[in-house]
């Protein structure tokens, strides 16, 4: 006589699963996917920088067109990166991930095909874009393949090592790059696409949260960081007194007063209000505004000074970053170690102040000092941003719940890519003007320095209440 079976158990639907029954079933493959996607969208953020003297060369730009290639990618990259963040928790983080890909490899074409400037920055545009649903995604996907805190924590500074690696390496690929042609930077991207488009291919699907679009938060956030970088580059070519100038930052601010408005009524915000007053986030997000905006502006302004000051080409001007690539990496791998024998916040600060220290040294620095020795002045910004980064990213996503891990690191990476493009648009101004290139230069360093000391300062403030212990911080 056979046994009577056993009734089946009943399945529980994808969205109402927790976090560790949806971790992937490789979650190698997840961290694998999550540190190259990061590592190439990091990477085109500042490949560009070494190209630009090239692509003036061939399409035909000023200063302006030049701050426009560079600030069409980090404008979209940060504007997006709200709505992207939650799009991951709405449709799943590894299908957006996916999704964020495809458009990048696609929009990476149309950058190395591109006839014109115009071209040229709308595809760059599209880059951006794909950009913005990476990120976000990436981390959601780390969350959900190491739910534990202790592991999730190396993972995070592996995904960091990978943000640092594509931001040092991008000058030194751009400079190989573009001994061949400019369009090779771009052109670089598509088998690295597939590579980890077949990695993501071994990650299960993850859990989805069903709630309606943020339209209007996503809009009034688009044109509130759009009108007020234009309004910064415009100022710096026709003065803060031009009428374009006046409309952008006009723009900016009812942007700025229509998104609070926003995201307070809706019932399903892009950005909970309630995340812009979790400390954790706060501070998280001033410290990495600070350090994008210093180091962005740093390498910017560096590339420029060793090609058109200094008169060397594209390649030696990439080696100059090797070291930095080089200290970057190392300090990314013992991040989470450092962070655990210092506290987090401890950490942080020793990270920023290896940052400010590169942009002094660069104001010290005569004008006709060695190669070298510029390239020694960029090694503590590596220091910095390995030692920082990881640290204030575990913070992060240690201070918000599961559920909104994507939007929140999609906060966190909006403020670093927005200081990006605004350091970029400042930097850029000061030195347009060719006779005033090296003191201009040094004002921007100095304004760096600033913006590192005012931020990570208020970032200690808002967390001055908060016990870092270990690896974890708990408010």
């Amino acid at each position: 006589m056979r046994p009577a079976s056993r009734p089946a158990a009943p399945r529980v639907p994808p969205a109402a699963r927790p976090d560790s029954a949806l971790a992937p079933t490789m979650p190698c493959a997840a961290l694998a996917a999550t540190v190259l996607g990061y590592t190439l969208i990091t990477l085109d953020a500042l490949v560009i920088t070494v190209a630009l003297p090239a692509i003036r060369d061939d399409l035909g730009s000023g200063m302006t067109g030049l701050q426009w290639v560079v600030d069409s990618y980090a404008l979209m990259f940060a504007g997006l990166l709200l709505s992207a963040g939650s799009l991951a928790d709405r449709v799943g983080a590894r299908r957006a991930f996916g999704a964020g890909l495809g458009v990048f490899v696609v929009a990476s074409v149309a950058c190395g095909l591109a006839p014109v400037l115009p071209a040229l920055i709308a595809a760059r545009v599209l880059q951006g874009t794909g950009a913005a649903i990476i990120v976000p995604a990436s981390l959601a996907l780390v969350r959900q393949a190491f739910p534990e805190a202790q592991k999730r924590a190396r993972a995070v500074s592996l995904w960091s090592l990978g943000g640092s690696l594509g931001t040092a390496l991008g000058p030194v690929v751009g400079g190989l790059l573009v001994q061949w042609d400019w369009r090779m930077i771009f052109f670089v991207n598509v088998p690295l696409g597939v590579v980890i488009l077949a990695l993501l291919s071994r990650v299960s699907r993850s859990s989805r949260r069903d709630v309606p679009f943020d339209w209007l938060g996503q809009i009034t956030g688009v044109a509130l960081m759009g009108g007020f970088t234009y309004g910064v580059i415009e100022a710096g070519a026709k003065g803060f007194a031009a009428s374009g100038t006046l409309a952008a930052f006009a723009v900016a601010v009812a942007a700025l007063a229509g998104f609070w408005l926003a995201e307070s009524r809706s019932a399903h915000p892009m950005l909970p209000l309630s995340l812009v007053r979790n400390r954790s986030v706060l501070a998280a997000s001033a410290v990495g505004f600070a350090n994008n905006a210093g180091f962005y502006g740093m390498i910017f302004l560096a590339s420029l000074y060793v090609q058109q000051q200094r008169g060397f080409g594209s390649l030696s001007t990439g080696f100059t970053f090797v070291p930095l690539a080089l200290v970057a990496a190392s300090c990314n791998a013992v991040a989470d170690r450092v962070a655990t024998r210092l506290g987090r916040l401890r950490a942080i600060c020793l990270g920023m102040g290896c940052t400010a220290v590169s942009l002094v040294l660069f104001v010290l620095a005569p004008t006709d000092v060695s190669l070298w020795l510029l390239a020694l002045a960029l090694v503590p910004s590596g220091i910095g941003g390995g030692l920082a980064v990881p640290a204030l990213t575990s913070m992060l996503l240690d201070g918000v719940p599961a559920g909104q891990s994507g939007v929140a690191s999609g906060f966190l990476n909006t403020m670093r890519q927005f200081a990006g493009a605004i350091a970029v648009a400042i930097f850029g101004a000061l030195v347009a003007a060719p006779h005033s290139f090296v003191s201009g230069m040094r004002v921007g360093m100095l304004i760096g320095v600033g913006v590192i000391i005012v931020l990570t300062s208020i970032a200690v403030l808002l967390l001055r209440t908060t016990a870092c212990k270990g690896a974890r911080c708990t408010g």
